[in-house]
């Protein structure tokens, strides 16, 4: 019968049986400091869902530096910049490290992005962009810093769309 090291698992730093480590990836997509619970609107975007191959790991609620935060692995994939753009608008606050043999070669913040293009559906059904006519559309985006919430507004009808900004992704 095999025995499982004492340490399995566990952090080498710490050996705290809290402290469980995910295993670390060889290339792909780290995405952390994402604000917390948001993660499976992550996952959404970026198309994981039963079909997907890779590998994804996931961290929910989960302590940080910063505060609380959910993390996502992706084994073998990088973010496209509109990928990267439409996080944003969940989480503005994330980090995105792109991972090649076991090394971080890229870090990058999200920030929050100062427009958007073709990532969101206008509220406003009489707008232009939800017309026959082939426009994309375009959103003016402002972050509130007392609240930490994102505006959306349309340059073409000007509406605004300050919640549940998830719902009306293209």
């Amino acid at each position: 019968m095999n025995s499982i090291p004492s340490n399995y698992g566990r952090s080498k730093k710490l050996g705290d049986k809290n402290d469980l480590r995910i295993k670390a990836i060889e290339n792909g997509t780290v995405i952390d400091h994402i604000k917390p619970g948001q993660a499976l609107n992550v996952l959404h975007i970026l198309g994981v869902n039963d079909n997907f191959t890779n590998t994804v790991s996931i961290v929910m609620n989960t302590d940080g530096e910063r505060g609380g935060k959910d993390v996502i692995k992706i084994e073998g994939r990088e973010l496209t910049e509109k990928e990267v753009e439409t996080i944003a608008l969940l989480s503005p606050k994330a980090t995105v490290n792109i991972i090649r043999d076991f090394e971080v070669v890229s870090k990058r913040k999200i920030g929050t992005p100062d427009s958007i293009c073709g990532i969101v559906k206008c509220v406003n059904p009489n707008c232009i962009t939800n017309s026959c006519e082939p426009i994309e559309t375009r959103f003016a985006v402002t972050e509130n810093e007392k609240t930490k919430t994102l505006s959306l507004r349309c340059v073409f009808c000007e509406s605004v769309m300050t919640t549940e900004v998830f719902k009306y992704l293209l």
